[in-house]
């Protein structure tokens, strides 16, 4: 949902959409139009979308995601609990390390794709995407029988992201965050600011993500940030719908939700069903691998002119007139030049290569399954 709003402070629908600690800093920099999510106000209009793309790959841009918000979980048994609530194996997660994680329903559903933070020994952090996952644990909690704490912390993360981020976080933070690994965190006090600091992002680009810890320092370190990176053509921004479907990402609702299954995304790498451990969800995605799926996610070129923006519906997908599937997600990629889109569809027909009909809102057009990502397929972008 797009909110149309004019730069003043008088605009909202009340306390029960917040705004995050960096919210005037954004309108001050030109933000104009805001989403939910979360039950949170985020930044999505600074501008044309596509010159928010050439500067995420050429230079950098500061995303206010204070709408990912934190599910802190601690407490004698929190690393007992955190395996509970993910079939990912975290027996060699480190202290100190993030790991991208999935949290399923009993039923193998997904619930939330966060990336998990480990902070102490039973100290964690689960950023989340759009769902209610606090609910969620705050529930698992009371009958698992384990020692835990659950709760929100005044938690409100920042992305910094592309090639110059680097030199910004040098400038921020001196020579030592070089040495931070990919998916590895580090704490520092940046002038009386305390943060976490994680090697990490939403946009398959060179990035960090800088965790407020102290929401009254919002707009003090978004200012911060943005002054440091002036002379690396640091720019406001958004995260960047076409990075992230060059980069097969997901978007929770759009390409993934309580109806889909890890193993319909090729997850596969995430589900640990081969040791004793206890997960919820285990005998559901035990079932689900021993029948196999019947549908699976896709990359698709769609053969039509530039598309003015992503879909905000569902297109249906068809084959000799028979409803096969749905595009998730589409954008036209001005880098690629083409129109491209993440999809589900029958897994009979994933074949590479196959051509479709897609329904879109201005008519039917074809399209062709094609490998993902569409771009840097092995990451080495984001982990250099």
């Amino acid at each position: 949902m797009l909110i149309a709003v004019m730069v003043n402070k008088n605009f909202g629908f009340g306390t029960q959409i917040r705004k995050s600690p960096f919210f005037d800093s954004t309108v001050k920099w030109g933000a104009t139009g805001f989403s939910v999510y979360n039950h949170m106000y985020i930044p999505r209009d600074f501008g044309s979308p596509e010159k928010n793309f050439w500067n995420l790959i050429e230079k950098s841009i500061l995303c206010d995601v204070a709408v990912e918000r934190q599910v802190e979980i601690t407490g004698p048994d929190a690393y007992k609990f955190i395996q509970l609530l993910t079939p990912r194996d975290l027996s060699k997660l480190a202290v100190g390390q993030c790991k991208y994680v999935l949290i399923v329903n009993n039923d193998g559903g997904i619930l939330n794709d966060p990336v998990l933070l480990r902070l102490a020994e039973n100290h964690f952090w689960l950023s989340l995407a759009d769902s209610d996952v606090l609910l969620w644990a705050q529930g698992v909690a009371i009958n698992s029988g384990l020692n835990v704490k659950i709760s929100e912390p005044d938690v409100s993360p920042l992305q910094l992201q592309g090639p110059t981020s680097g030199e910004i976080m040098i400038k921020l933070f001196g020579d030592s965050i070089k040495d931070l690994k990919y998916y590895w965190l580090r704490e520092y006090n940046l002038d009386g600011i305390p943060l976490i600091v994680s090697r990490t992002g939403w946009s398959s680009e060179l990035g960090y993500e800088i965790y407020l810890r102290d929401g009254s320092k919002g707009n003090q370190l978004y200012e911060k940030i943005m002054k440091a990176g002036k002379e690396h053509g640091l720019q406001p921004g958004h995260t960047s719908s076409i990075r992230r479907i060059e980069g097969g990402m997901l978007s929770y609702h759009a390409d993934a939700d309580i109806d889909t299954n890890p193993f319909e995304l090729g997850l596969d790498r995430l589900i640990n069903l081969d040791n004793d451990v206890n997960f919820i969800g285990k005998e559901a995605l035990k079932k689900i691998k021993q029948n196999g799926v019947k549908r699976k996610q896709i990359g698709l070129e769609l053969d039509c002119e530039p598309l003015k923006g992503p879909n905000t519906t569902f297109w249906s997908i068809f084959k000799d007139g028979k409803k096969i599937g749905k595009v998730t997600s589409a954008v036209y990629s001005p880098r690629l030049k083409k129109n491209i889109a993440l999809a589900m569809i029958e897994i009979n027909q994933s074949k590479i290569g196959n051509i479709f009909k897609v329904k879109t809102n201005d008519g039917d057009i074809n399209c062709t399954i094609v490998e993902k990502p569409f771009y840097d397929p092995k990451k080495k972008i984001a982990s250099s």
